[in-house]
């Protein structure tokens, strides 16, 4: 299996085309107004219509309610709903019931403990987000560049595919699926030059070194 290499958090016409000209395998777009990426949907629909299916739309929501959830779907037309909040596996069924839309549950790590409730969210979800878990009394779930210990998911036995995001930068990918062995990477923070905004030049370095560190694992299994 190929490794999956997400942008997030994209909000102008420039940087999304730098990420699907670089090859990046899915974008995303943030729907969280505490974000210095949420866009509304107006925006969203406009950068939609121009990735002309060159990789999978993603649409980052925390805890939003169906009329949001609506919305977005409509104006974006996501392959992929990436849960970022509290919901519980019922809302995540329900959710992936009503719109039809592939379901990425992104879930918050820290400690060994934080993997409990990953066999409840394994059986409703289509993916799973394994992110750094963010300090108290953080304004938002991710995207604040902090890394988790990764050798909690060394050995991680789960059917499901999933991500691996928190604290990446090209320097760290190739670490970070290493020890995972992740089937996608995912970089918001990491790609910025400001909050919110993104670099041109350090998301094509970042899905370079992705793509050379899947290069380098196939190696390393080979052998």
């Amino acid at each position: 299996m190929s490794l999956a290499v997400k942008i997030c958090g994209l909000s102008t016409r420039e940087t999304l085309d730098a990420a699907l000209d670089a090859g990046a395998d899915m974008v995303g777009f943030v729907f969280f107004p505490p974000s210095p990426r949420h866009i509304a949907p107006e925006t969203a629909r406009e950068l939609g219509r121009q990735v002309h299916g060159r990789a999978q739309k993603v649409a980052l929501t925390v805890d939003a309610d169906d009329a949001t959830l609506a919305a977005l779907v409509e104006a974006l037309q996501p392959h992929i709903l990436q849960l970022h909040g509290h919901e519980t596996p019922a809302r995540v069924a329900e959710i992936r019931r009503r719109f039809g839309r592939e379901v990425m549950k992104a879930l918050p790590v820290e400690r060994a403990s934080d993997l409990a409730i990953l066999p409840d969210y394994a059986t409703v979800a289509d993916r799973i987000l394994f992110d750094a878990r963010p300090p108290k009394g953080a304004t938002r779930p991710g995207g604040l560049g902090a890394v988790f210990d990764w050798h909690l998911l060394e050995n991680l036995d789960l059917k499901l595919p999933f991500m691996v995001s928190g604290g990446l930068h090209a320097g760290n990918v190739a670490e970070a699926v290493r020890l995972t062995r992740a089937h996608g990477v995912d970089i918001s923070s990491g790609v910025e030059r400001a909050p919110g905004v993104k670099d041109v030049e350090m998301i094509r370095k970042f899905i370079r070194a992705a793509r050379a560190s899947q290069d380098a694992s196939q190696e390393l299994t080979v052998r």
